[in-house]
């Protein structure tokens, strides 16, 4: 007998069967057609449990157990279920049999995720395509360059057609006297922190011996449609003390034509408060692309421009190296975008990237685009124990040039927030 929880959003209902029923679902169709929406559902199951899930026409869904959701707030297993397209105002009537003892190949077909190492930090591939790579250097404070180098936390991401080529930036050696390396891969942080009265911490460049320390994987899964982990991450003062801890998700979904990224970050804190602020270029979540795309500005006038960098943006498409930037002196610039797109060049092939923001992340969302490869957005937060941080990012990364409607429609899914009970 398992057990599912059906979930809208944060409100629980549940449903009992035995191995040899179903449960029948009804999830409330979207207000316009979507494609590649990602149910969860929680559920009562063993890790191993495997489900078959059609609708009422017969058609298969692909899906997978994970061990707990984040962005759900449980640490029970999360049914995981792609719905490819769905048309508007069609309600989805999903059917969801346990078939463990007797699985279906159609839908668990084929090698899937897998976790493994690259250089000894944990890397997670696709069949044998490198996806995601988490740079967990413990901390190394017996230097100014070793503490420069391992100071913060990060993952790198790889061409999603062959693995080949990492997409993202890593860390570099200060007399390497590359532009801007406190900016590495995915990363999340502030630069301007309060705490204690007078106690200041910026886990953004680390200047003053601030870090964020690996405290371990909490969970980790890999399967036919995702690959996931949970970690454990203390964020450390100039006096090197703990003023906070977060636990941060990255999962990987098996979507043709790209990578799809799910960054879920829980931020808590045991101090009356934590002031959390900063500017667009140096807090909140940022992707910052590999330093080739930096090193290859040439000089226009009197500044350096990567010209073959440019934003796609709500209003079409901008001009090659131009870039704009929330302004903390006029306060004007974009804000609370739903998402926004950087397409650069890598080893003369040119990558998108689609940086998408939840709805229900803090609001006054502040956004910085860099031609070199960088951008993202913060926000001004004050964490205490009773109002902890939940921040909820999305990416899609894929080769060549996207449209509008491409990120439209990507958009779109990871907003959808239909209500989901039994039928």
């Amino acid at each position: 007998m398992f057990r599912l929880i059906l979930v809208s959003l944060f409100c629980f209902t549940s449903a009992r069967l035995s191995a040899s029923e179903s449960v029948r679902i009804v999830c409330d169709g979207p207000k316009k057609d979507l494609s590649n929406v990602l149910l969860q559902l929680p559920i009562t199951a063993k890790d191993n449990s495997l489900f078959h899930v059609t609708d009422a026409k017969g058609m298969v869904y692909a899906n997978q157990v994970r061990h707990g959701s984040l962005g759900l707030g449980t640490e029970k297993s999360v049914l995981v279920i792609l719905v490819t397209n769905w048309k508007a105002n069609e309600n989805l009537k999903l059917s969801v049999t346990d078939v463990t003892n007797n699985p279906r190949s159609e839908i668990h077909s084929g090698k899937g995720f897998q976790w493994t190492t690259l250089d000894n930090y944990p890397l997670l591939k696709l069949d044998e395509r490198p996806v995601l790579e988490y740079m967990n250097s413990k901390h190394d404070n017996s230097s100014k360059t070793g503490h420069y180098l391992t100071f913060k936390l990060y993952h790198h991401v790889f061409d999603p057609v062959d693995g080949k080529t990492v997409l993202t930036s890593g860390a570099y050696r200060e007399d390497e006297k590359k532009l801007y390396a406190h900016h590495r891969g995915l990363f999340y942080g502030f630069n301007k922190i309060s705490y204690d009265d007078k106690k200041q911490a910026d886990v953004w460049h680390g200047s003053k011996n601030e870090f964020v320390s690996d405290q371990g994987i909490l969970a980790q899964d890999a399967g036919y449609l995702l690959g996931s982990q949970r970690l454990a991450i203390d964020w450390h003062g100039q006096d090197g003390a703990t003023f906070a801890k977060e636990q941060r998700e990255l999962t990987a979904y098996n979507l043709p034509g790209g990578t799809l990224i799910d960054f879920v970050s829980l931020l808590k804190t045991d101090k009356p408060k934590v002031r959390l602020d900063g500017d667009p270029q140096h807090a909140g979540f940022h992707f910052r692309a590999n330093m080739e795309v930096a090193d290859n500005q040439k000089t226009v006038g009197k500044e350096k421009i990567n010209l073959d960098t440019y934003y796609l943006r709500q209003d079409g498409k901008g001009k090659p190296g131009e870039t704009r930037n929330w302004d903390p002196k006029t306060k004007k610039g974009p804000v609370n975008l739903d998402w926004n797109a950087m397409s650069f060049v890598v080893g003369n092939q040119r990558y998108t990237v689609l940086y998408m923001d939840h709805p229900k992340n803090p609001k006054e969302a502040r956004y910085s685009e860099r031609d070199y490869g960088r951008f993202g957005s913060y926000f001004e937060y004050d964490l205490t124990p009773q109002n902890p941080l939940l921040v909820r990012y999305r990416l899609w990364i894929q080769r060549g040039d996207m449209t509008l409607e491409q990120c439209q429609a990507l958009s779109a899914a990871f907003h959808y927030d239909g209500k989901t009970q039994p039928e």
